[in-house]
């Protein structure tokens, strides 16, 4: 059987913190346990993971962060984030940062409807530039790929991943129309 139940994407305003929090502390462990290099390695526990996300909101509370979560009959499958350039000269910009699918939830488009996503929340903040990174040969690089980020290029040993080996980090952007 398909499941073909639609993912509802939502912005997360800092009052939803209480209610969000849980779910989201779950996705980033899972995250971080299924190995992808998103700037914690494993074990990651449960007050780490909770400090991340509480800090977060704080960005989300002052303006310069807007948090988007997908769900799946109300349970967290996915959430990126957008920082705003808070500059005077930055101001047409934002880094799209940590992309994350629950590991069960994967190859659903999920990541491509949070990528599509945070890109329209980019353009009605204004923001016409996107930059952001990735793991050399990770999934998500082929992703952004995909979606017509053009690669600035690639720090080697950039990255320390769970097995104790240093990768490549892949950094790209793109010009929103």
């Amino acid at each position: 059987m398909v499941d073909s139940a639609p993912i509802a994407i939502e912005t997360v305003n800092a009052e939803d913190e209480a209610r969000m929090l849980p779910g989201l502390v779950a996705l980033l462990q899972d995250t971080v346990a299924s190995g992808a290099s998103v700037g914690f390695l494993p074990p990651l526990s449960e007050e780490e993971a909770r400090d991340y996300w509480q800090a977060a909101f704080e960005s989300v509370a002052d303006g310069s962060r807007v948090l988007l979560v997908a769900s799946d009959a109300d349970e967290i499958v996915g959430s990126v984030q957008l920082e705003l350039a808070m500059r005077p000269n930055g101001l047409h910009r934002a880094e799209v940062q940590k992309l994350f699918v629950h590991q069960s939830q994967r190859r659903r488009g999920i990541g491509q409807a949070l990528m599509h996503a945070v890109e329209q929340a980019a353009r009605e903040r204004g923001r016409s530039l996107l930059v952001l990174d990735t793991r050399q040969s990770d999934n998500a690089e082929r992703l952004y790929r995909r979606l017509a980020y053009q690669e600035v290029g690639i720090i080697p040993a950039y990255a320390l991943s769970a097995t104790g080996t240093l990768d490549g980090t892949v950094y790209f952007y793109k010009i929103l129309s």
